[in-house]
């Protein structure tokens, strides 16, 4: 995902499915100085790991 994409949907009021390596992830922060992200993966809020952008794809 290009680090445009992320950061409309990051700003979205609405819900996209966002997957990082298949497995689903919500954006928490976007650094759009380094072009990474902080997702949350799973369903506990401590469970965040921070990648490079790219590594996101948008789901269907």
């Amino acid at each position: 995902m290009d680090l445009d994409r992320a950061w409309r949907i990051f700003k979205s009021e609405d819900t996209f499915k966002v997957n990082l390596e298949g497995k689903p992830v919500w954006i928490e922060e976007i650094d759009k100085a380094n072009g990474m992200a902080t997702v949350q993966v799973g369903s506990r809020p401590t469970d965040t790991v921070t990648v490079n952008v790219e590594r996101l794809e948008e789901g269907e």
